[in-house]
């Protein structure tokens, strides 16, 4: 499995230009606040590219700034567990991953650096690389749901669609 980070603007290109990769699965990050400002502002629209997408509408806030938003770490991104489970079934599946968000530095790389920390233990590499800022609350919550993910047996025997 390999694992890619992408912006928007870099995954709409791909998508544009016909280039989307076969066997991938993709999640893709999206900014409520953005909804706010921008009424059409929508997440990407992977449709007739991928079948195996997980969208997740979530604020780029770090640990720092989490009760500035009226979050605590535990409600703070609840689709954690959801989204180990579809790293696992596409894991299983032999598919890589693609973690997209707004500009492909935050949340996107903490997801990123959490899959390989997890199953290469090299998600280190992400956090030294200075294109990226990984979000640290993305990354130990994901990171954590992957551990528990392994341990439970049940959902890691499923698969994706490999389209």
């Amino acid at each position: 499995m390999n694992v890619f980070i992408y912006s928007r603007e870099e995954i709409e290109s791909i998508i544009s230009e016909g280039k989307f990769p076969d066997n991938t699965a993709v999640i893709s990050f999206y900014d409520p606040a953005i909804k706010r400002i921008d009424a059409d502002y929508t997440h990407i629209d992977y449709s007739g590219v991928c079948d195996c997408v997980f969208y997740s509408e979530l604020d780029d806030l770090d640990i720092d700034t989490l009760k500035d938003k009226g979050y605590t770490y535990d409600l703070y991104f609840p689709v954690a567990d959801e989204i180990a489970e579809f790293i696992y079934k596409a894991f299983n599946s032999g598919m890589d991953i693609i973690c997209q968000c707004e500009y492909g530095q935050s949340r996107s790389a903490g997801c990123a650096a959490a899959i390989c920390e997890h199953f290469f233990h090299n998600g280190i590499e992400i956090f030294a690389d200075y294109r990226y800022y990984p979000n640290r609350v993305v990354y130990h919550k994901i990171l954590d749901s992957l551990s528990n993910v392994r341990k439970s047996k049940v959902t890691v025997s499923e698969q994706l669609p490999i389209k």
